[in-house]
C-alpha cells in the first residue's frame, strides 16, 4: 500500500504535483493552503480533505510536501504557535520543495529530528507544466537513507533527481541555478531592448542569438514573450527577486562582489516596486525596451 500524501501550499505548482501523484496511485489524504478556498477546490477535485489545521494534515499523512512562497511562510508552517506541522510528527516525512534560504532548511531539519520526524529539502528546477507531467528536476539534501527510501515517490514527480548531500546544500545549488537563470533573463531583455531601439528585426535577432554564443535556455522560454509583451506567469518577478536575493546574500557572506547578481536583483526589485511583481520574469523587458520604459506599468496584468 502506497504512503498517504499531504500537501501544504497548493498554488499551481503544488496542485499539479498533487494531481500527478494521485495519477501515479498515491492517495492524497489532506490538503492545506492559507487560501482556504484554493485548498477546498483541489480537495474536491482529488476527493481529498481540506484540513483547517496544519497538525491535522500531519496526522492524516505519512509524507507531507510543502510548496510555500518564502522563508517567512516556511517558518510559519513549522513554528506557528498552537498549530504547526511538527505537532504529532513522530514517524512522518516532510519534503520541502520551496526555494528558501539554506539556513532555514538547516534549522527546520534539526527541529524535525527533535520531533522524531524525517525531512528532506527538495527544491525544483522546473515549472508548472513539468509538475503536471512528472518531469521535474529535483535537487535533494538530507539523510541519504531517507532519500533512498523515498526515491520511488520522488521519481513519480521527476525526470531527474540529484542528491547534493548535507542539509542546506540543495538550497544553495537551487539558489545558484536561479541566480544564473535570472541574470540570463535580464541580459536577454537588455539585448532585445537594444536591438529594438536600433531598429533591428527582432525575429532575426532571436534567430541569430539561437545559433551563436548568445543562445540560452532563457532565449527559448522567454524571448518571444518579451517581444510580444506576453507576461503570463510561470515564474514570477516576485520569485525572481526573492531567489536572486538569496544568492546575493550567499555570495556576500563569502566576500564576493556579485556585481551581476546585484544588478539583476535591482531590475526585478524595480518591477516589484511598480506593482508588477505578479508578472512572469519575462516582464523585466518592460524596463529595457525604449518605448516601454515610460509606460510599462500599463502592461496588462493578466
Amino acid at each position: 500500500m502506497k504512503q498517504s500524501i499531504g500537501f501544504v501550499g497548493v498554488g499551481r505548482m503544488g496542485a499539479n504535483m498533487a494531481r500527478r501523484l494521485q495519477e501515479c496511485g498515491y492517495p492524497i489524504a489532506a490538503i492545506y493552503d492559507v487560501q482556504a478556498a484554493v485548498a477546498i477546490s483541489l480537495a474536491e477535485e482529488l476527493q481529498s480533505l481540506a484540513t483547517q489545521s496544519l497538525a491535522e494534515l500531519t496526522r492524516l499523512s505519512d509524507v507531507i510536501f510543502t510548496v510555500v512562497s518564502d522563508d517567512a511562510a516556511m517558518r510559519d508552517i513549522y513554528q506557528r504557535p498552537n498549530d504547526n506541522l511538527l505537532h504529532g510528527a513522530a514517524g512522518k516525512l516532510f519534503i520541502n520543495c520551496a526555494t528558501i534560504s539554506p539556513d532555514v532548511h538547516v534549522a527546520l531539519q534539526a527541529a524535525a529530528k527533535q520531533a522524531g520526524a524525517d525531512m528532506l529539502e527538495v527544491p525544483m528546477a522546473s515549472s508548472i507544466p513539468q509538475a503536471r507531467q512528472g518531469t521535474l528536476f529535483l535537487m535533494i539534501a538530507g539523510e541519504p537513507t531517507v532519500y533512498e527510501q523515498v526515491q520511488p515517490l520522488l521519481n513519480a514527480l521527476a525526470a531527474k533527481t540529484v542528491y547534493t548531500g548535507k542539509p542546506g546544500s540543495a538550497a544553495q545549488l537551487k539558489a545558484l541555478v536561479n541566480m544564473v537563470m535570472n541574470i540570463n533573463t535580464a541580459a536577454l531583455a537588455e539585448g532585445l531592448g537594444l536591438a529594438d531601439a536600433l531598429g533591428l528585426d527582432l525575429n532575426l535577432v532571436r534567430d541569430v542569438f539561437a545559433q551563436t554564443g548568445a543562445n540560452s535556455r532563457v532565449l527559448e522560454t522567454d524571448a518571444e514573450d518579451m517581444q510580444n509583451r506576453d507576461h503570463d506567469t510561470y515564474f514570477s518577478v516576485d520569485h525572481a527577486a526573492k531567489d536572486t536575493g538569496i544568492a546575493l546574500a550567499l555570495g556576500q557572506a563569502q566576500g564576493l562582489p556579485m556585481v551581476l547578481t546585484q544588478a539583476t536583483q535591482s531590475q526585478f526589485e524595480a518591477l516589484r516596486q511598480q506593482g508588477l511583481g505578479h508578472l512572469d520574469k519575462s516582464g523585466v523587458s518592460e524596463l529595457t525596451f525604449k518605448h516601454r520604459i515610460q509606460n510599462h506599468a500599463a502592461v496588462l496584468a493578466h
